[in-house]
Order: structure tokens, then C-alpha cells, then sequence
């Protein structure tokens, strides 16, 4: 039976809640073969890039503690046509972390933002799951000159409005701090038992769902506590009236234990209402991971979106 608790455990849990998620859509360990490098000599200590495919420029941008892998079939499918830039964020699915507590959200992106200028990226399309959606949002309001297209899969310009319509930065200042504590005091078996339990209400797939506890597991705990409190203290709203850069905002609904499709319609008009022009696109049967839950509609939107 859904309950508005679990429905905002569905999102809040890759950006906000004590137990953060992390994600893949395919196991761990999956090695691919890349084309060469677009951006020789670009190294940054906050993401990494993998290229593959050859075409159009689609930068793919994943979650809170997510590996690069929740895009893996998306770019197996697109590889044809498009070349696929999948970016793995530093700190996320055992990939290193040397911050500490310090900022992880915007300086993450001003290196996706440099990494598509030193490759001479020409205006590349985006596409981003949870955190990595809200990506995609700001990098196109702090740079869009860089960035073509947007599509915000199942986010929001601001998670805070998980938690009601009138929490604002500053009201969840302290639930962020709360959360990061408890991600931080937590010992393993805890941990792993929060993730199991998130993981389902996360996904309807259960290879996914054990690849979402793998992946967060091998996260860094101070790198997931930093990008908890970053989300929960950055309202993007106020800067969508201005923006000119094309967005699809794709989000799910699941009758069977996920949000009823009149929630998740009221909660995403509400949300990108000041948005120009933005898309809302409803994926049903469906839970956080749409690309993992209903991959042939979800394709069917990401080919629709990057042939407009």
C-alpha cells in the first residue's frame, strides 16, 4: 500500500534521507571498451568520463551514490548514433574522495561544465537520473552556453519540497545535518540493512536493487554526507523563469507501492511550474529507476527527446 512516507522515500533517499541509495542498472565490474579520449590531458579529482559511440555529443549524468553503470544499457542502445559521455562522480561506487565534508555538488558540476569545453563539446544534450538531473538544471542555468538540452529523470529543482511545499534551504538546514550525522555514525551492518530496505521501494527489478546496496556501499561516506547537504540547501526554482535551455522532466508512477500517477502529476506541474515550456513526461509502472523498471518506454522518451 503507498504511502506519501514511502513515496518520498522513493526519491529522497538518492539526495536526502539518512540512508542515501546508490544505484546501477547493471552489476558491478561490467568492463567496455572506449573510444579515444575527447579531452586529452582533463583530470580532476571530482568526476571521471567514460566515451563511447560515435555521433552527437549526450552527456549522461547519474545519482547519489550511483555508479556510471545505471546508464549502461541506455548508452549500449544509443552507441549506434550518439557519442556517449558517461560521467562518474568522485566519492560514488568506490571511486575516490579526498574533500573531506566540503562542497560536492557545484564543484562536481563546474568540472562537467569544463570537462565539456576542454573536449570542444558543441552544446551536448544532458541527461540526468535523481541528483544528476538537478544537474543538468544548474549546470543549463550557470552555463548555457554549454549545454543544448536538458532531461531531468525523476528530479526535482528542489528536493526539499519532498518534505511539503513550504520547506525552504533554511528550514531543512537542520534535517540536512541530522542525515549527514546518521550517514556518517553508521556501522556497516546498519548501513547495509537501510540500503537493502530503500532499495526496494527504489526499484521494482531486483538485479538493480542489489546493484543500488553494492554501489552504495563502496560510496564514501563523507562525499555521500556532503552531496546530502548540498541538495537539501540548494533551491533551483527561483533561477527556472529565466532559463531558455529545452527541459523534459520524466518521473514515475507505480500503482503497485509507488506514487499514485495524480500525486506524481500534481508534485512535478508544482514543482517546474515556472519553467518555461518544460515537458513533463509520466512513466507508469515505475519506481525511482525508470530506466531499469520500464526500459523500453523510458528509450522511447530518451530517443524522442534527442531527436527534437
Amino acid at each position: 500500500m503507498f504511502n506519501v512516507r514511502s513515496w518520498s522515500g522513493r526519491l529522497a533517499a538518492c539526495a536526502l534521507v539518512a540512508l542515501s541509495v546508490g544505484a546501477a542498472a547493471a552489476l558491478p565490474g561490467r568492463a567496455e571498451a572506449q573510444i579515444a579520449d575527447p579531452a586529452p590531458g582533463f583530470t580532476s579529482d571530482r568526476i571521471s568520463v567514460e566515451v563511447t559511440g560515435i555521433g552527437p555529443d549526450v552527456v549522461l549524468i547519474p545519482g547519489m551514490a550511483s555508479s556510471r553503470e545505471v546508464w549502461r544499457a541506455t548508452a549500449e542502445a544509443l552507441a549506434g548514433n550518439y557519442r556517449l559521455h558517461l560521467v562518474q562522480l568522485s566519492g560514488f561506487a568506490g571511486q575516490p574522495w579526498t574533500h573531506g565534508e566540503g562542497d560536492f555538488w557545484r564543484p562536481a558540476v563546474a568540472e562537467i561544465a569544463r570537462y565539456i569545453e576542454t573536449a570542444g563539446l558543441e552544446r551536448p544534450a544532458i541527461i540526468g537520473h535523481s541528483m544528476g538531473g538537478a544537474s543538468g538544471v544548474l549546470l543549463a542555468q550557470e552555463r548555457p552556453d554549454l549545454v543544448g538540452r536538458v532531461m531531468s529523470v525523476d528530479s526535482l529543482p528542489y528536493f526539499g519540497a519532498l518534505y511539503g511545499p513550504s520547506v525552504t534551504p533554511e528550514t531543512a538546514a537542520p534535517m540536512a545535518e541530522q542525515a549527514v550525522r546518521a550517514v556518517l555514525a553508521s556501522d556497516d551492518d546498519a548501513f547495509r540493512a537501510g540500503q537493502e530496505a530503500l532499495a526496494r521501494g527504489m526499484s521494482r527489478d531486483e538485479t538493480t536493487r542489489a546493484a543500488m546496496v553494492a554501489w552504495s556501499m563502496a560510496s564514501d561516506r563523507q562525499a555521500m554526507g556532503a552531496a546530502m547537504r548540498d541538495l537539501m540547501t540548494t533551491d533551483l526554482r527561483p533561477g527556472l523563469a529565466a532559463m531558455t535551455t529545452p527541459v523534459w522532466a520524466v518521473y514515475a508512477a507505480d500503482a503497485d507501492g509507488g506514487a499514485p500517477a495524480a500525486m506524481a502529476d500534481a508534485m512535478w506541474a508544482r514543482e517546474y511550474a515556472d519553467l518555461p515550456d518544460v515537458r513533463l513526461e509520466r512513466v507508469d509502472g515505475a519506481r525511482h529507476f525508470i530506466m531499469a523498471d520500464q526500459p523500453e518506454a523510458f528509450m522511447a522518451l530518451v530517443r524522442a527527446f534527442l531527436s527534437e
